[in-house]
Order: structure tokens, then sequence, then C-alpha cells
């Protein structure tokens, strides 16, 4: 006869295992990810890495030279804001597959929507608790039970 939670944890472990794998990959995808951006008077390109590091400055023309300061600095931060964001994107998008992992952990552990339907009455009964139906699905946020 076999262990239906021991089953469920070595369903769960698995699962981790391969949300582990999956992890690994998007972490060396994202070592290498870069994004580049250029001025609006084409002068400057800037090539940033996927955390926000400058890897280059490329001066097209040679238009800096004449440029105040302040006008210099504000067309480098402008290009260097516009790869950073433009790599922030990109960095978003593979991260994104990764939203719901612990929704999706707690469902199968806990056996999903038949347990919640089943403590819902024990929450309705609970003083100063929202319905069921009121609270969000998939909280992560756990709540102190006070008698």
């Amino acid at each position: 006869m076999s262990n239906p939670f021991a089953e469920q944890i070595a369903l769960a472990m698995a699962e981790v295992q391969a949300e582990l794998a999956r992890a690994e990959a998007v972490q060396q995808e994202l070592d290498g990810l870069t994004a580049s951006a250029t001025g609006k008077d084409r002068m400057v390109t800037a090539k940033v890495g996927s955390q926000g590091q400058v890897v280059s400055l490329t001066f097209h023309t040679d238009a800096y030279r004449s440029m105040a300061p302040a006008e210099l600095g504000k067309a480098l931060t402008d290009v260097l804001n516009e790869a950073r964001a433009a790599v922030g994107e990109q960095v978003a998008a593979r991260l994104g597959g990764f939203d719901g992992l612990g929704e999706t952990l707690r469902l199968s552990m806990t056996g999903g929507t038949e347990l919640d339907d089943v403590l819902a009455p024990l929450y309705a009964m609970r003083p100063g608790t929202e319905p069921a139906a009121a609270r969000p699905r998939g909280s992560d946020r756990q709540e102190e039970f006070r008698g």
C-alpha cells in the first residue's frame, strides 16, 4: 500500500527540480543578454548587459567634442536609460514564465480547490475574515490564527 502524501511530496519535488533546471537555463540566457539604443541625433549608441551594466559606448560622429558638458551628459543619460529599459523588458519577458510557480506548488500540495472548498465554512465563521469568494486566490501571505 502506497502513501498518498509521500507521492504528493515526490511529485512536488520533481516539479521543483524541473523548475530549478529551467531557472538555471534562463539564468545562463540572461548572463549573455544585451540591448542597445542609439540617440535621436545618431551621435552615440549604448550597449548594456542584463543587469544594466554598460558594455559599450560607441560615438558615431565627432559632435560630442563641441557639446557643452551638460548637453553631452544628457545625451549619454538618455541613451543609457533607453538601453537599460530595453534590456529590462527582455529580462521581464524571460522571467515571466515563472509567474504562478508558488501557486502551482501550493495547489499540488493542498489538493487545490477541493481543500479550499472544505475550509470555506471555517473561514466564514472566523470573525473579521473576508468570505472565501472575496479573498484573492493564490495569496502567498499566511494568516495568523488568533483562536
